[in-house]
């Protein structure tokens, strides 16, 4: 009868009580388990889908020492550990109304993202972040575009219970659902050896996060020695990610080594996006008053609900240079992610390099230090999409081809971003962050 109960409440009061209306308690019952029969044959079918499963460990490009490194020894990896947390991943019964799960905004067909701008959650509710991959996320030295969270087990928790995203209560609300379910009693029997509990749930999810490992791609042929792996244009692309571009400030480990693994300098930085047009040094003054709190749930609810989303890394550190700094993402299958930015406010890669190629933001007392006009012509930016295109792995290549089609059409009718004056012109003089909290309004792009 409990599952009966469980069944029941993801499923909508009003839908319930016309379905009672209509036939009475005793076949409500049987909808009821049929309902909860289909939703089971559904987390089946999603997480049985080709790119839902663990990937393999042998490819051109994965980092060996790295990937060992980044399994923690208190939650080491087990076939019964990853089954049950692909399978719990695609499960919406997680959340409160069983509408949402993990999967909801990192789709695996999407390269683990979720194509919005911002992600939604429960109820249609929109959250202020755009969803990251999920792919390779176990190298990341923090989670989520702030940093908040340290490990991908802190990371699964806050989700579940973020009012937007999964809704539940608490962490325990979401176990005592799943915790009725035979499957899932006998599935963490199997990978821990005890009853569904808080813990075990975000490390079972955590260690399936961890198999999503994806290399592979034409520019690690490249880089492994084969010359006609990418092309000429993607050559050059390369060339002008390390040079004139820039790119390598961020999107490597060092300046004066090349770095094509990770495309990331595991650090946060302000670039200059539209989110930023907030009054961030009052939002900065309202958040101290909830840092000081410690809650993390709290937090994490400013971080995806309110406008404190445009304050960035500073929601963490509390330092004034972390106003409206975001995590360096890593760069492979970008064209299956778009849109771009935390924001999502950019929809093609030619918009990413129009915002960098005119110097981002102006106006804006705490842009990075290294942003500055690059004087980049059409012909530059074309090459870099090429390079950031053969970032693609073999999974991906089929869907990554059309989604560059569509992104260069639109990027010959529509270039917001796009200023060549700017791009071509001296470095803006950067004002300095004021002192008054309400005397800023913020910059954009």
């Amino acid at each position: 009868m409990s599952s009966v109960c469980t069944v029941a409440s993801a499923l909508s009061s009003a839908r319930s009580r016309s379905i009672t209306r209509a036939l009475g308690p005793c076949a409500l019952l049987i909808v009821l388990c049929n309902a909860m029969s289909i939703r089971a044959s559904e987390v089946l079918s999603a997480a049985a889908s080709p790119l839902a499963q663990p990937r393999p460990s042998r490819q051109i490009g994965l980092p060996v020492a790295a990937t060992r490194a980044a399994i923690p020894a208190d939650n080491p990896q087990t076939p019964q550990k990853i089954a049950l947390g692909q399978r719990l991943f695609f499960d919406a019964r997680l959340s409160a109304d069983g509408t949402i799960a993990c999967s909801s905004c990192h789709d695996p067909a999407r390269a683990f993202s979720d194509g919005k701008a911002v992600s939604t959650g429960i109820g249609g509710r929109a959250g202020q972040r755009n969803a990251p991959t999920i792919l390779n996320s176990l190298y990341n030295a923090t989670q989520f575009w702030d940093g908040r969270s340290a490990t991908l087990e802190q990371q699964a928790a806050l989700p579940i219970v973020n009012s937007v995203e999964m809704g539940q209560p608490n962490l325990d609300a979401a176990v005592a659902r799943i915790a009725t379910i035979p499957e899932y009693r006998q599935g963490f029997q199997n990978a821990f050896g005890s009853a569904p509990s808080g813990a075990d749930l975000v490390r079972a999810i955590a260690a399936y996060e961890r198999t999503q490992i994806a290399f592979d791609t034409p520019f690690d042929r490249y880089v492994a020695g084969e010359p006609h792996a990418i092309d000429a244009a993607a050559r050059r692309g390369w060339e002008l990610f390390n040079g004139r571009a820039r790119c390598n400030k961020c999107h490597a480990l060092s300046e004066d080594k090349r770095d094509p693994t990770n495309f990331t300098d595991n650090d946060f930085h302000n670039v200059g996006v539209l989110i930023v047009r907030h009054n961030v040094v009052a939002l900065a003054k309202q958040a101290r008053q909830l840092l000081a709190t410690g809650d993390a749930a709290a937090i994490d609810r400013a971080a995806i609900q309110t406008d404190m989303s445009a304050l960035g890394r500073f929601l963490v550190t509390k330092k004034e240079s972390d106003i409206a700094a975001f995590k360096t993402p890593n760069l492979r299958n970008l064209l299956l992610t778009a849109p771009y930015f935390h924001d999502g406010s950019q929809a093609t890669l030619w918009d990413v390099v129009d915002h960098y190629n005119k110097g981002a933001g102006l106006n804006n007392p705490y842009l990075d230090a290294d942003i500055e006009p690059l004087a980049l012509s059409e012909h530059d930016i074309d090459d870099m999409v090429a390079f950031m295109a053969a970032l693609t792995s073999p999974a991906y290549q089929k869907a990554a081809a059309l989604e560059l089609t569509r992104q260069r059409e639109l990027s010959r009718t529509t270039r917001p971003q796009r200023d060549t004056a700017r791009a071509f012109g001296p470095k803006p003089v950067r004002p300095q962050p004021p002192a008054d909290p309400g005397a800023a309004s913020g910059a954009g792009n």
